[in-house]
């Protein structure tokens, strides 16, 4: 079940790290339609009958391996994402894109996460947070500019749209899964400046239509990851290819 905190504490974590000043922005789109984008064993998970597609820039900090001293070293990092379920009702996210800018976390491409190189930045000016992305080629690219605002006490549909504590990868006709703990997300609402992205579209995905709903959080600390497991069970099927990683 869905729940602003754990749903497990990772003992053994095979890395941590913090996260900074993400920005969730979420739009609904029709389920079957991102039902299309996922592989064989996992169905979209919805929330007010739609699926959801979220964008959400934040910073990567203090990565290391499990049990080292947090490192002073940090990059921006852009998920495209969904929310997605087993038929045995394990909940948790599928990437349709991970950009980032440094090489150290293709290393999950090992798993299926579809990262991808590119450049990436985050500013911070007068009280806005502007990030920006483009994928090595030229394609897909982002901008967004928003004003964290006030705190907000999360309701149910902010738990929802923020709150998971697994991702699935898949590899051939494996999937994989990766648990992770860390504190609650403290929210804040926030305004919407700019925003221009063509992830949605690289994705196979239509254009959003529609407002977004959009979230801020300035931080979250004690992000501990578990080694990723295949999952048991059959096998995947080879469903609809993600874009290939460049």
């Amino acid at each position: 079940m869905v729940a602003r905190t754990s749903e497990h504490h990772v003992v053994l974590p095979v890395a941590e790290a913090r996260w900074l000043s993400q920005t969730f922005v979420h739009w609904p789109y029709e389920p079957r339609i991102v039902q299309d984008l996922l592989p064989s064993g996992l169905t979209v998970d919805t929330y007010e009958d739609a699926a959801w597609i979220g964008f959400t820039p934040f910073v990567m900090s203090a990565l290391r391996p499990g049990g080292l001293p947090p490192a002073r070293w940090c990059f921006p990092e852009t998920n495209l994402r969904t929310y997605v379920r087993r038929p045995d009702g394990l909940d948790g996210l599928w990437f349709l894109s991970l950009e980032v800018g440094t090489v150290v976390m293709l290393a999950a491409r090992a798993i299926g996460a579809p990262y991808h190189l590119g450049a990436l930045t985050v500013h911070f000016e007068s009280g806005t947070v502007r990030y920006t992305g483009v994928r090595r080629g030229g394609f897909p690219a982002y901008g967004l500019t928003v004003r964290p605002g006030a705190p907000v006490v999360p309701g149910a549909r902010d738990i929802w749209l923020t709150s998971r504590w697994r991702a699935f990868t898949r590899t051939g006709r494996v999937l994989w899964r990766t648990e992770v703990d860390h504190e609650p997300w403290p929210l804040y609402g926030a305004d919407l400046l700019d925003l221009r992205q063509s992830l949605t579209t690289a994705a196979g995905l239509p254009a959003p239509s529609g407002p977004p709903i959009l979230h801020f959080s300035p931080r979250v600390h004690g992000v501990r990851f578990a080694l990723p497991r295949p999952l048991r069970g059959r096998p995947a099927a080879a469903g609809p290819r993600l874009p290939a990683a460049k």
